[in-house]
């Protein structure tokens, strides 16, 4: 099966001189459709910054970056933002949800910037609310919703846009046991859909759930096992 997301050599050095700091300092890796990936590494071993560079988010000092195997380097900042809102659903741990706006509005919104008409915007975010469990909580405000229910909301709002990506950081850092079961869960359909799922994780227990596990330190890819290794 190709490769949706393909990293080689991928370095980034933020600096210059001796003040130069080499956050990722060549890695290799390939995820396939449909895969379920957890990153995990310490603090300052890079994962965050691989996460940046994986969603366009930030472009590599060097080396190539394949997303579904266009070369992410030929884009320019207006093709990296098509990127973002359309191929790549994004989901973090402190939820990024608007206060001010419903469950539904916050779901909305990157159909807003990619000027999907009203009717079809309200439809799909019904949609998308209804597959993470919260149809019923549409129009409540995040400060009316749980934790877990934030992060669910912030998860149809990633599929919102039917990406094959979804790339979440740290998604379940702010949830208690029984909501991170349940987002845990939500992650686990998604990549048995056939959607490609990476996470960045420093929690074991999110690792365990995923179908295999890279770890990374000091900006080096130092292990990736997959789920059969594990048992």
């Amino acid at each position: 099966m190709a490769a949706v997301l393909e990293l080689r050599d991928i370095r980034q050095t933020y600096g210059t001189g001796e003040a130069a700091v080499h956050a990722l300092r060549g890695i290799d890796l390939a995820v396939e459709s449909g895969e379920h990936v957890a990153i995990m590494g310490p603090s300052g071993s890079g994962k965050s910054t691989l996460m940046n560079v994986l969603g366009c988010l930030d472009v590599a000092s060097s080396g190539t970056y394949l997303l579904e195997g266009q070369d992410v380097a030929g884009l320019d900042d207006t093709a990296l933002a098509r990127v973002r809102n359309r191929r790549i659903g994004f989901v973090f741990q402190s939820f990024n949800l608007i206060p001010r706006m419903t469950a539904l509005a916050n779901v909305e919104l990157p159909m807003v910037y990619g000027r999907v008409r009203g009717g079809e915007r309200r439809a799909r975010a019904e949609a998308a609310l209804e597959l993470v469990g919260l149809a019923d909580r549409a129009d409540h405000l995040p400060n009316a919703l749980s934790g877990g229910q934030q992060q669910r909301v912030a998860i149809a709002r990633a599929l919102v846009t039917d990406p094959a990506i979804v790339l979440a950081d740290e998604p379940t850092g702010n949830l208690d046991s029984a909501s991170t079961d349940d987002v845990l869960g939500i992650l686990e359909r998604l990549s048995g859909a056939g959607r490609t799922v990476v996470v960045i994780t420093h929690e074991d227990e999110v690792a365990a759930r995923a179908q295999r596990v890279v770890h990374i330190r000091d900006g080096l890819l130092v292990s990736d096992v997959r789920a059969g290794a594990r048992r």
